[in-house]
């Protein structure tokens, strides 16, 4: 062991990079007992031993309007970084998602000669393919989540491996409370949870469609029960308001989500990393992301991928088709879509009420569904990447192991890095 502690600022503005961060603040704390972790995160982190110089997950937002009415606060803690990278000088700076602050962060960070590591790296691939320049000159070690992110970077001229994705490490050291989900199913009618995101602007875009399907479900299945999954009170108060305006018969919980999916007989979802939890618990789900009009044609140009799910993502066939519209059920390749997804700007609630119907009324098609899930999961859901993460952190950084080479870029003969 170095005689000098490891210091490694964290920066993570996603409930689920704070996540993340915990974990891998976990892993390398086993592994080198005297780590300072400083930077940006959340309670997760903090509680893992982060000491967070502020919570950047309350300033999680969407589109380029809410970033710029919170523009002042990012730069403030853009500046507070350089001043710490400056006078501190960690030994690394790890990124989390967050793409857009996160970019400057790095940037500050390379300025100051300090190595920059990405986990769990944003979905350039799939939204931004033109950011992998960025991500060429500003982060050393890109850190992959999913199988063929590795091929696609190092293609791309980036230093990049393959760990996993950190969610599934989560989802197997997740407590779920049994008695709560066995008398959530003593209750009579098969349940439908709802999940309507974890930010709010998804909540108050999605969860609306989702209740009008849950009306359209119970006409068909008169006794069909629904429970939305609320991520933060303020994010309950909201759904309760619009669940007592629609009439129906709904619980709202707040903390509860693990139960309500392992309780569910299916699910309605927004688009996001819960749909690594409802693989991981074979969950039929139908996923809705409702944009607005302006922001679908945004999309329609920067999109590169036929799916906005992971989960869909990793069976596809072809990642980059030339048939980018999005997922209709009448598609020649529908049937090999697992997560009917409908990314949309328009009203899809009768296409979702009709994949839970389905799989409410005939059994066949639910447990069908449910083995294929289960066949992917064992192939991908196996847990381990905060640790894989942290042992290759520790190789570079010389502090265990045969130091790995350093390379800001990868070589390709036919390919120079801008």
């Amino acid at each position: 062991m170095s005689g000098k502690p490891l210091r490694i600022f964290f920066s993570a503005g996603e409930p689920s990079g704070d996540v993340h961060g915990a974990n891998l603040i976990a892993q390398l704390r086993q592994r080198e007992p005297r780590l300072e972790a400083v930077g940006y995160g959340g309670p997760r982190m903090a509680a893992a031993g982060c000491d967070l110089h502020a919570d950047l997950t309350a300033l999680a937002v969407m589109w380029f309007a809410r970033a710029l009415a919170n523009l002042h606060k990012f730069w403030g803690l853009l500046v507070q970084a350089d001043r710490y990278f400056r006078h501190h000088r960690p030994d690394a700076v790890v990124l989390i998602d967050y793409p857009g602050f996160n970019w400057w962060i790095a940037r500050r960070a390379k300025a100051h000669g300090i190595p920059v590591f990405y986990y769990a790296p944003p979905q350039i691939w799939a939204w931004a393919q033109w950011r992998v320049k960025k991500m060429r000159r500003l982060v050393d070690h890109v850190l992959c989540s999913l199988p063929f992110e590795e091929t696609w970077f190092r293609e791309h001229g980036c230093n990049a491996t393959f760990v996993g994705h950190p969610f599934f490490d989560e989802l197997q050291r997740q407590s779920v409370d049994e008695a709560f989900v066995a008398q959530v199913r003593s209750h009579a009618g098969p349940l439908v949870t709802i999940l309507p995101g974890s930010r709010t602007q998804e909540v108050s875009h999605n969860l609306k469609w989702f209740l009008k399907a849950a009306e359209l479900v119970r006409q068909s299945v008169p006794d069909a029960r629904f429970a939305v999954a609320a991520f933060k009170p303020h994010q309950a108060e909201m759904a309760s308001a619009a669940v007592d305006s629609s009439g129906l018969p709904i619980e709202v919980f707040t903390g509860r989500t693990p139960e309500l999916i392992r309780a569910a007989d299916c699910c309605m979802a927004c688009s996001g990393s819960v749909s690594l939890e409802l693989l991981y618990h074979t969950k039929p789900t139908v996923i809705l992301y409702w944009i607005t009009p302006l922001a679908y044609r945004v999309q329609e140009y920067f999109r590169k991928v036929k799916y906005i799910t992971l989960v869909n993502l990793l069976v596809a066939e072809e990642l980059f088709p030339a048939d980018l519209t999005p997922y209709d059920p009448g598609q020649p390749d529908a049937h090999r879509v697992l997560f009917p997804e409908y990314l949309t700007c328009e009203d899809k609630s009768a296409q979702i009420a009709r994949h839970v119907i389905e799989w409410l009324t005939v059994p066949a098609a639910r447990t069908s569904l449910e083995q294929r899930l289960a066949d992917l999961k064992a192939q991908v859901a196996h847990g381990g990447a905060s640790a894989r993460a942290a042992e290759y952190l520790l190789q570079v950084l010389g502090r265990t192991g045969t130091p790995l080479p350093p390379p800001h870029f990868l070589s390709h003969p036919a390919r120079t890095p801008k």
